[in-house]
């Protein structure tokens, strides 16, 4: 050790298990690292692909998301260690482990904006199955919120590379994690959690079919949808097998336009300059209010997001994603922010503003926006809803068919 620091060196390679008994020691006294064969070139790579390691903002807030560094997993059990007989150094050698394996496990931690270490997921694709090895929370005011989103995340992550599962293998993931994984449509069996992706936006017909071809690959059945199934079910359905979309449900679909001021602040776009509110950046949950009026407002439905822009500029204008409408309520502006002052972007003098003749306001709480890779321009949407002979309101919440949301939807997915 003392050789490789006085010959300049940082990284000391050993089988040697004193050497390595001996590794905080180096650390501490002469910043030498004593590290196995086998992780190696996860140094080097760390070296030549430091911004792997470099910790990216979370969804626009003061959190940061990161890669584990090799040599820091002993650091981490402090933090995800749990109580249920699993020991610190079981932890830490399981987490090294998977570094050393065959498959691409991508180590991911998240911390707060005091740097502490919050979340932990460890994943690997195998197949059309996003494989979890690690689902951790640590101790934190928003624990249970983060568990939420961390699988929505997951979810988001495995649609992306073309995955029709999420399957969580954990055997000591934390307690928040089961419990959110428990209300977010996750399974749970002899080998862990696991959800089913179905990216369809159709006929039941259509779903049915596709969810029955997941099932048949993971060896469970799943059940058929009937054409114009309740609201109630085809939000459950839309929800437990995310991102699905029943066209030929009953539930209804809605348009609100939002001013980017707000865009920004609930949903990041377009990006802010300075990080979200930590509270409003990490929920899947949120609430706008809009001045109420008969629109045909209903719960549950979907919504789609229309950023209007200012003046007559066209360009500004955009569908920018849509979500799952949860509820709508109408009272006093007071008692709606009280109630909602954590989920929204509104101050108090501003949810007054949009209170009718009669004193009072709305609040739409909605949940689980998805943000389209394409955002659908004012000039293409007047084009789809042309197409299909379509009235298009855009100066409130308006409702909208099933067909024009399935276009639009369409239209902010497609591919170069």
């Amino acid at each position: 050790m003392a050789e490789t620091s006085c010959a300049g060196l940082q990284v000391l390679v050993t089988r040697d298990p004193g050497l390595a008994a001996l590794a905080d020691v180096a650390w501490g006294v002469a910043r030498v690292k004593v590290v196995s064969p086998a992780v190696v070139t996860l140094h080097v790579d760390e070296l030549h692909q430091a911004q792997v390691y470099r910790p990216a903002d979370l969804m626009g807030t003061a959190f940061s998301a990161e890669a584990v560094t090799p040599g820091t997993e002993g650091e981490l059990v402090a933090f995800f260690d749990q109580a249920d007989g699993e020991r610190g150094s079981a932890f830490a050698e399981r987490l090294r482990s998977l570094a050393r394996d065959g498959v691409l496990w991508h180590r991911e931690l998240l911390r707060d904006g005091a740097g502490h270490p919050v979340a932990l997921n460890v994943w690997a694709m195998d197949g059309r199955t996003l494989n979890v090895a690690f689902l951790r929370t640590a101790s934190h005011p928003l624990e249970e919120t983060l568990a939420r989103q961390l699988l929505f995340m997951l979810k988001k992550l495995a649609r992306e590379r073309g995955a029709q599962a999420v399957r969580i293998a954990d055997p000591y993931m934390s307690a928040a994690a089961k419990a959110a994984a428990g209300s977010d449509g996750f399974i749970a069996d002899e080998s862990g959690f696991t959800a089913v992706l179905v990216d369809v936006c159709g006929p039941a017909a259509a779903v049915s079919a596709a969810a029955a071809e997941i099932g048949n690959r993971l060896g469970r059945v799943m059940p058929a949808l009937d054409p114009r199934v309740p609201p109630e079910i085809a939000s459950v359905a839309e929800r437990v097998w995310w991102p699905v979309k029943l066209i030929d449900s009953a539930l209804p679909s809605f348009i609100a336009p939002i001013r980017p001021r707000w865009s920004t602040e609930l949903f990041d776009v377009p990006a802010m300059l300075v990080p979200r509110a930590d509270v409003l950046g990490i929920s899947r949950e949120h609430v706008y209010y809009r001045s109420p009026g008969g629109r045909g407002e209903s719960v549950p439905a979907r919504i789609l997001w229309y950023v209007s822009g200012g003046g007559s500029r066209q360009q500004g204008k955009m569908v920018i994603g849509c979500s799952r409408l949860d509820e709508v309520i109408v009272d006093e502006p007071d008692t709606l922010f009280s109630k909602f002052e954590h989920l929204g972007v509104y101050g108090r003098a501003d949810v007054r503003a949009t209170a009718d003749s009669s004193g009072k306001a709305m609040a739409l709480r909605f949940s689980d926006t998805e943000l389209f890779p394409a955002h659908v321009t004012h000039t293409r949407l007047t084009t789809l809803a042309g197409k299909l002979r379509l009235p298009l309101p855009l100066t409130s919440l308006s409702k909208i068919s099933n067909a024009l949301f399935q276009a639009v939807y369409e239209e902010g997915h497609r591919t170069p």
